[in-house]
């Protein structure tokens, strides 16, 4: 693990004391502005310097060839790639014709605090120029989760001891230039090199719209900025338009202690079908309605979004201060990338950078939904929708790999497969029941079947009979699928692997119980009896494979028999996809990612308590994390079991992966999916809770260094508080208007009803075998401070 970044701790906000350069590409992407629709890396005000120069729209991107030495029928032929579009956080300022910038001249303080209850950020900056003139500059950044097309900063500059003439530029930029890649990491996105073609330019009143449109996609896309002025002295303000920038200038005079300040509005806008015309008056429509608003109002809106959104999802932890603050984070982090999304796919990173070249993958079904669902049902329910009205291009690819149904691609931002490699990609299947599940989840969670109806069951039917052709019985009878990947991609296109499994007789159950509820719109698909009846009978002879001589399970056909892995070799080599060919990775038993640990996570009536601790015990042994998905499945389970000082220590790793950045590539976006599943890891693990039977069930116990839990879920309509110590389980029914939730405590079948707080003695959790190893050098990072091994 890497690590080294250390910023303070605080139960609200994120602080950066003081600039680092060294450390710029990682804060970016931690002070990075989105509400799902629009997002604003957390670059200096003034431009430069900077790691990654990052604005984007959701679902805006640009096609690229997919380089194959070899190529085949099937394979993808356009690459997708996020754009960074036209830039409006620029805001230069010059100092009697000297410009700030950071690394010239003298920094007195720097500091920026992102506010996760006010939904900002802001920074003070005290600058001394080269020739000796010294101002305060204060900026405060937004994205509104009120105006979905809005974004609005705040600058003031403050001349402090000598009379200063101060030039504020504001500016548009378009086609900025990108930065370097690292070919050879998978994780790193494309470089796209001007993919804007100018199309229009429109000066408005205090501003500009800017209009491009994508050079290969053919996607348009409009920016524009407009400003409010206030300053104690006379001003004049200049514009200047070009096809791919505009500036607006404003130029003044401050004597000691006089402010200038100004607030910019910046609108943005794309579609792939609307005319340029339109696109421009939407935009512009967009910011006269923030105009109208004002900066006050945005702010206030602000706030209201987020005290709503913290009252039904707030987590509250009492013991370890930077877990409290990194969970709060995670939390925030995953409603930017949802929030507003509206129509468009979240991607791996959400808006905060292009790692991955911007995808979406079964990350955002499996890890983020989930916890969307539990915090702001509706922007789970649009993204559901988005993948439901990607379901004729799923169609499409099934044909085209001779199955029928749906095959929803492994990688994608508009829904066409757009994965360059088959093993890791095409192969993993599993996806397809990833997001049935989803669709399940949001079901079972929000007592809401009307989306099951609009499009869920839809989707359920079509996954279906995907794996109804993918799988088959065998002579006696079992049902196997075979030739695919798991969520391990270290473990490619095998047999029967567990999880894939399991999910696909979950989704053939779903489908099945799903047309029953609906037998309307059943018919309307097409569905028949006997349809019905072959899921069924799949799903109840689906084989898991079982290794009775060490009485575990493979996690598929054969994985106990492979070679071992040389774990003391590979120490200081990971990720070992950068270090080892996969031909090596997949013929040895060595786990990228939680795979059957994560089977048992999601499917644990499959499993006896015996199995799952040997389960657990084994793959610990042999699963070297290269992924962020893996630290909160294994924080999960390992709290399952017992063993909650380890589970512990995972759940560390997974909430400050970005915030302490443990995997040494923040700089290209956040890992939404971990953040998210540190909201898991406390809830399913050390809350114990999961869904079984359409009944919530809850089995609390905490490790010895955290006193209390407390956590809200939605459930039906209600909202359940749970608070956990050393001593109680406190649950009580927050909202009163006469609500009744039955509740399965430890067992115990309980009604929980307003005004009336259940409380029982915790029950301890005692393992089953001693707390697992893991492979050299993988050890988590330690909850209290150590590094692992």
């Amino acid at each position: 693990m890497s690590g080294g970044l250390a910023l303070p701790v605080d139960p609200w906000m994120v602080r950066e004391p003081a600039l680092d350069l060294d450390q710029l590409g990682v804060m970016e992407s931690i002070f990075a502005l989105s509400n799902g629709h629009l997002g604003l890396r957390g670059n200096l005000d003034e431009g430069e310097p900077h790691a990654i120069a990052g604005t984007y729209l959701s679902g805006f991107y640009e096609l690229h060839p997919l380089p194959y030495p070899e190529g085949g029928y099937g394979y993808p032929e356009s690459g997708q790639t996020l754009v960074n579009v036209t830039n409006g956080k620029v805001l230069r300022l010059l100092v009697d014709d000297e410009p700030l910038d950071v690394r010239y001249g003298t920094v007195l303080t720097h500091e920026r605090v992102l506010d996760l209850r006010a939904g900002v950020l802001r920074r003070t900056v005290d600058w001394v120029s080269p020739a000796g003139r010294r101002v305060i500059v204060r900026s405060t950044r937004l994205v509104s989760f009120s105006q979905r097309a809005v974004a609005a900063i705040n600058y003031e500059v403050e001349a402090v001891d000598a009379r200063a003439r101060i030039i504020v530029q504001s500016v548009l930029q378009a086609n900025e230039a990108p930065p370097e890649v690292d070919s050879a990491d998978p994780r790193v996105a494309e470089a796209l090199v001007d993919p804007l073609v100018a199309v229009a330019q429109d000066e408005e009143q205090t501003g500009t719209v800017l209009v491009h449109r994508s050079r290969h996609s053919g996607l348009t896309m409009a920016a524009g900025m407009e400003h409010d002025v206030e300053c104690p002295n006379q001003y004049e303000l200049d514009k200047d338009t070009r096809p791919d920038w505009a500036r607006t200038s404003i130029v003044t005079v401050l004597q000691p202690g006089q402010r200038l300040r100004v607030v910019k509005y910046l609108g943005y806008g794309w579609s792939k079908s609307r005319t340029v015309g339109a696109l421009r008056d939407q935009v512009a429509g967009a910011l006269m309605s923030a105009r109208y608003a004002g900066w006050d109002t945005l702010v206030r809106e602000q706030r209201e979004f987020l005290d709503d959104f913290w009252g039904a999802a707030d987590v509250e932890m009492d013991g370890h201060p930077a877990i409290q603050q990194a969970v709060r984070f995670g939390l925030f982090q995953v409603l930017q990338a949802g929030a507003r999304a509206e129509g468009r796919a979240i991607g791996a990173k959400g808006l905060t950078g292009t790692g991955y070249n911007g995808h979406t993958f079964w990350d955002i079904e499996g890890f983020v939904l989930p916890v969307l669902t539990m915090t702001k049902p509706d922007a789970a329910a649009h993204a559901l929708r988005w993948r439901a009205s990607t379901l004729d291009l799923a169609r499409n690819r099934a044909a085209t790999l001779n199955l029928a149904g749906a095959a929803f691609p492994w990688r994608t931002i508009n829904g066409e497969e757009t994965s360059a490699y088959w093993p890791a990609g095409t192969a993993a299947f599993h996806i397809n029941a990833d997001i049935a599940r989803a669709f399940e989840e949001y079901r079972l969670v929000t007592g809401d079947e009307s989306l099951e109806r609009e499009c869920g069951l839809e989707v359920l039917v079509e996954t279906a009979r995907l794996w109804a052709s993918l799988g088959h019985h065998d002579r006696h009878g079992q049902w196997h699928i075979d030739g695919v990947t798991g969520p391990d991609e270290y473990t490619a296109v095998v047999d029967d692997n567990i999880f894939t499994n399991l999910a696909a007789a979950a989704n053939l159950r779903a489908a099945a119980a799903a047309c029953a509820r609906q037998p309307d719109l059943a018919a309307r698909l097409s569905v028949t009896a006997e349809e019905v009846g072959a899921w069924e009978a799949a799903a109840s002879a689906v084989h898991l494979p079982h290794d009775e001589e060490l009485r575990v399970h493979p996690q598929c056909s054969g994985f106990t028999r492979f070679a071992e892995w040389d774990f003391e070799r590979s120490i200081g080599k990971y990720p070992l996809m950068l270090h080892a060919p996969y031909f090596e990775l997949y013929r040895k038993q060595v786990v990228k990612q939680a795979d059957l640990v994560l089977a048992m996570d999601w499917f644990p009536d499959a499993f006896t308590d015996e199995q799952m601790a040997r389960n657990l015990d084994y793959y610990e042994r042999r699963t070297v994390r290269d992924s962020s998905l893996s630290a909160s499945t294994q924080a999960v389970m390992c709290a399952r079991a017992g063993h909650l000082d380890l589970a512990h220590d995972y759940l560390h790793e997974a909430a400050l992966v970005d915030l302490r950045n443990f995997q040494g590539n923040t700089a290209q976006g956040l890992h939404i999916a971990s953040l998210a599943g540190a909201t898991t890891a406390l809830i399913n693990g050390f809350g114990g809770l999961r869904e079984h039977a359409e009944v919530l069930e809850l089995e609390p116990a905490l490790p010895g260094s955290v006193t209390r839990l407390r956590f809200r879920v939605r459930w039906h309509g209600m909202a359940l508080q749970t608070e956990v110590t050393h001593e109680d389980v406190r649950l009580t029914l927050l909202v009163t208007d006469g609500q009744r939730m039955p509740v399965r405590l430890y067992g115990e079948e309980l009604t929980i009803t307003g005004h009336a707080e259940v409380r029982r003695p915790v029950r301890v959790r005692t393992p089953l075998l001693p707390r697992p190893e893991q492979p050299a050098g993988r050890a988590p990072v330690r909850a209290d401070g150590g590094d692992g091994e």
